[in-house]
């Protein structure tokens, strides 16, 4: 049974979904590939994993946390989940191209597969799809918006300090 809250960001409000005791979702207002509403099940702001989560986004956006603990649950494709799975190896701070999470994911050939599945990321910011660039370094597509990629890598990158 799925459940939802509404917590509060510099990024905006983060509505937060839940299968269980897991997170399955964060999702930014307007955001590409945001699921309906009606998907997110029933409102639970008292539920203890969106207490544990708005306490450790608190904690990252303070500049003291740059891993994420909370349990999560995905629900996608085998290769989807290989790809969200390598991108939570990225470290804080750093950024990574598609073409190089394709090499990382051992099929050079695959970087426009890393990037749909990679935009279809279902939990922004804890799964850390905004620090994926181009092959230059340019900011390219981001489900939450270019502003807010641009927002969460300066902010990583102590820019906003």
């Amino acid at each position: 049974m799925r459940t939802h809250a509404v917590v509060d960001s510099p990024c905006g409000p983060l509505t937060l979904v839940a299968e269980g005791d897991a997170l399955c979702g964060l999702y930014m207002v307007d955001q590409r590939h945001r699921p309906h509403e009606l998907t997110f099940g029933a409102q639970d702001a008292g539920a203890d994993i969106f207490a544990r989560t708005e306490a450790e986004l608190k904690e990252y956006f303070a500049g003291q946390r740059h891993e994420f603990e909370v349990p999560l649950a995905f629900v996608g494709t085998p290769f989807q989940q290989l790809v969200w799975a390598e991108l939570r190896k990225i470290p804080y701070g750093t950024t990574i191209s598609y073409g190089r999470l394709a090499d990382r994911l051992g099929n050079p050939a695959a970087s426009r597969a890393v990037g749909l599945a990679n935009g279809k990321n279902p939990i922004g910011i804890i799964v850390p799809c905004h620090r994926v660039v181009g092959s230059n370094g340019s900011l390219t597509g981001y489900g939450g918006g270019l502003e807010r990629k641009r927002y969460l890598l300066d902010f990583e990158q102590g820019a906003l300090f």
